[in-house]
């Protein structure tokens, strides 16, 4: 007695679950819920919510000091009366009225407090991630813990150190301070988003003869674009919304000090003057809120970057 094979496409075949009449995944059960009415009616509140306190400062900032003193700012849309007078006054006025020094500030100190630990933390994450030396394990795991070390800790042994040092009060004690803060966390981040990167690219690079140098800036940078944006779009509304180092480095001079320490002194001598707040608040806000937006799809495909492989 013999027996044949059937052909493949007449082998039984264990069936599998459809869409239409199996069990759907939890892919799609997290679709779904995510696009259900009830779910855009609850992210329509959170908008609302979140944005409705920055709205109202909009409003506050463009009433007469008059109407603010004496009325909520709800109460614009029933008798509408705008004035640019507090914003110039923040921006063109006199004495500590004026905060336009202190924004100037805000950017010199963010922008190397930004750049500096995203040059220092993507060249310890390489090492870390693709040079072998002794002691590596041991030194990233204790880059790591420096994580969980409070900042106000090391204010005060910072701040002694800058004035034996005569930087105490410059913005280099400023920049110093926030690099320091913000390397442990970005080291932990670019390497592991290195950690991704094929090691074939590597080796092949290495086969054709380049170093690390090469390997470093013509292969692995192009590559970090995305999570170099989202820590560097991180860093930037840290440093730029930072009062604590700020006032503790930098002083209320008005050479150094940025727009936190000067609303922070505003609020303090002038808590009566209201349209005066709300106006430097709003200028205080334009620039984090214009980088988030013009820069949010680099900061996503940043935090996406290398937790989805395929």
């Amino acid at each position: 007695m013999t027996t044949t094979t059937p052909p493949l496409d007449e082998a039984v075949v264990p069936p599998t679950r459809t869409r239409r009449g199996g069990r759907r995944t939890s892919g799609e059960i997290a679709k779904k819920q995510l696009t259900s009415p009830w779910a855009s009616f609850a992210a329509i509140v959170l908008a609302i919510v979140w944005t409705l306190p920055t709205f109202g400062l909009l409003i506050t900032s463009i009433r007469p000091a008059a109407d603010i003193k004496t009325s909520g700012w709800w109460t614009f849309f029933t008798n509408p009366n705008l004035s640019l007078e507090n914003y110039q006054q923040v921006l063109g006025g006199t004495g500590s009225d004026n905060l336009a020094p202190y924004f100037i500030n805000s950017i010199v100190i963010t922008v190397p407090a930004v750049l500096a630990p995203i040059l220092i933390a993507s060249l310890a994450a390489y090492a870390f991630a693709w040079m072998d030396f002794r002691g590596k394990n041991f030194l990233f795991v204790a880059v790591f813990a420096l994580q969980i070390v409070p900042i106000q800790v090391t204010l005060i042994p910072l701040l002694t150190l800058y004035v034996d040092l005569g930087i105490s009060g410059t913005y280099w004690a400023v920049w110093l301070s926030h690099t320091m803060f913000a390397l442990p966390l970005a080291v932990f981040l670019l390497h592991n988003f290195m950690r991704e990167i094929p090691g074939e690219l590597i080796e092949a690079a290495r086969v054709d003869g380049a170093g690390h140098v090469t390997i470093f800036f013509k292969l692995m940078l192009p590559m970090l674009t995305p999570a170099l944006a989202a820590f560097g779009i991180y860093q930037f509304l840290w440093v730029w919304n930072d009062l604590l180092v700020a006032l503790t480095f930098a002083g209320s001079s008005k050479a150094v000090a940025p727009m936190t320490v000067a609303l922070f002194n505003l609020t303090g001598t002038r808590g009566s003057s209201w349209q005066l707040l709300s106006a430097g608040a709003f200028v205080s806000i334009i620039v984090p809120v214009m980088v988030f937006v013009f820069l949010q799809r680099y900061f996503v495909r940043g935090l996406l970057a290398g937790s989805v492989k395929g």
